[in-house]
């Protein structure tokens, strides 16, 4: 049976293609990974995926993902693939979502697989129904390529969930192994926002077992604030699955009641809801 705990990239036996029980989507999420040689451009210190490594993916055989995901769509939608693999509770198809083991729009083939992915689900009548769900550290946002393709999951009314993780360059490095500066953070958010709704994603977590400091925390609000208007929200999750990264034991998991206030700190400075998932 499917669990929360268990993303396993190949729990289907697929190349592109996996399902998962999403805490966060709230049903069955088939993940599409792009990046199946577990590279990606960055190195979060949180990251699940066992030998990850920089660089971007190999070339898409987008023949083998459509085949792929049909075979899942049917098995979801006509055969019994949710009544012997998932919990009762849990057994709806919520979407399809862009996620795996690297940053999926350092794919070449990022919109052309975004728009395959349409197409089956239209072909079903999922449509809205059944979202498109692009879940990425959004650093590649400044690339017209990139930018089709969240356009497109805009235009099917799917959506995109946008890393944010900390604020500022030094945390960034730490957190996501790349330092970010917040100009062009905020100029490739607003740009995601413009083409798709967009939901900002944070981990959060200690390291060193020390929680972000208030500083870290001012940051992180401060750069939120600009962008309020057009976030749908914010994803605020802690470590729910082990870390694969060297920096595993430096991580220290925060109890919910810290992300309860870190959350009702982002509500009253920015005005922007929380979703927690702990």
């Amino acid at each position: 049976m499917l669990t929360t705990s268990d993303h396993r990239r190949d729990s289907a036996g697929l190349t592109y293609v996996y399902p998962v029980v999403s805490r966060r989507a709230g049903g069955v999420s088939l993940g599409i990974n792009l990046n199946i040689n577990n590279a990606c451009n960055w190195a979060c210190v949180y990251c699940q995926v066992e030998g990850l490594t920089r660089g971007g993916p190999p070339p898409v055989d987008l023949a083998r993902l459509r085949v792929e995901l049909e075979q899942m769509l049917d098995a979801i939608c006509a055969g019994d693939f949710l009544r012997q693999q998932v919990a009762e509770e849990a057994r709806r198809l919520v979407d399809v979502a862009f996620s795996g083991n690297g940053e999926p729009t350092s794919a070449a083939e990022f919109a052309g697989a975004v728009e395959l992915v349409r197409d089956a689900l239209e072909a079903r009548g999922l449509l809205p129904a059944v979202k498109i769900r692009l879940i990425t550290n959004g650093s590649l946002l400044h690339r017209p390529a990139v930018q089709r393709g969240v356009e497109l999951i805009g235009e099917a009314g799917g959506e995109v969930w946008f890393k944010l993780d900390r604020a500022g360059e030094a945390a960034t490095r730490a957190v996501n192994g790349v330092p970010q500066s917040a100009q062009p953070v905020l100029r490739r958010l607003r740009a995601c926002i413009a083409l798709a709704p967009t939901w900002v994603q944070t981990c959060w977590f200690g390291i060193d077992g020390a929680a972000p400091s208030v500083e870290e925390r001012a940051a992180y609000c401060d750069l939120l604030g600009e962008v309020a208007d057009g976030v749908a929200g914010v994803h605020l999750y802690g470590l729910a699955r082990p870390s694969m990264q060297p920096q595993a034991g430096r991580l220290l998991r925060l109890p919910q009641a810290a992300l309860a206030e870190f959350a009702e700190e982002i509500q009253k400075k920015t005005g922007v809801r929380v979703i927690i998932n702990p």
